[in-house]
C-alpha cells in the first residue's frame, strides 16, 4: 500500500521519484516518513515546508527534478492566478541616446512557484533560471519576501528597481 501522507490532488497517483513507496514495513515499528528533499545551492536555503510537507511536485528545486543554473533574478509577483505558477514584473531603465535621458521600461516573466511557497501578490521573489518548464516557464522561486498590506496594493503597476 502507498504512504498515505502525501497529497494526492491529480487523478493519478503522485510519487517522488527517488522515493520507493512500495516497501514492507516490519510489525511494531514506526514508519519513518521518505521524502526526497536537497539543497539547490547558491547561498540558498531549503524552506521548512519543503523539508516537512507532503506535497509532490516535480518541477519544484527543492524536491523534485529541477536544477537551477544561469540567471538569478528579482521581481515583484503581479499575478498569482495559475495553478502553481505566478507572473513576475521587472522595472528596468533603458538610455535613450538621442534625448541622452532614460525611459523606464518593464518585462514580465512567467515563474513555477513550488507549494513550499505561500506567496501573495506585491511580494518581492527571486527566481533561479532552469530548464523549460513548459511554453513559457524557465524559472523556479527561490525565496519569497512578503510585502506589507499597504505597500503590496499600490505596488503593482509603480516603477521599483532592485
Amino acid at each position: 500500500m502507498a504512504d498515505a501522507s502525501l497529497d494526492q490532488t491529480q487523478k493519478a497517483f503522485q510519487k517522488q521519484e527517488a522515493v520507493f513507496v512500495g516497501a514492507k514495513r516490519a510489525v511494531g515499528k514506526k514508519a519513518k516518513s521518505n521524502r526526497y528533499v536537497r539543497n539547490v545551492g547558491l547561498g540558498f536555503k531549503t524552506p521548512k515546508e519543503a523539508i516537512e510537507g507532503t506535497y509532490v511536485d516535480k518541477k519544484c528545486p527543492f524536491t523534485g527534478n529541477v536544477s537551477i543554473r544561469g540567471r538569478i533574478l528579482k521581481g515583484i509577483v503581479v499575478s498569482t492566478k495559475m495553478n502553481r505558477t505566478i507572473v513576475i514584473r521587472r522595472d528596468y531603465l533603458r538610455f535613450v541616446k538621442k534625448y541622452r535621458r532614460f525611459e523606464k521600461r518593464h518585462s514580465t516573466i512567467s515563474a513555477h512557484c513550488s507549494p513550499a511557497f505561500r506567496v501573495k501578490e506585491g511580494d518581492v521573489v527571486t527566481i533561479g533560471q532552469c530548464r523549460p518548464l513548459s511554453k513559457t516557464i524557465r524559472f523556479n522561486v527561490l525565496k519569497v519576501e512578503t510585502a506589507t498590506e499597504a505597500g503590496a496594493l499600490q505596488a503593482k503597476k509603480t516603477f521599483r528597481l532592485f
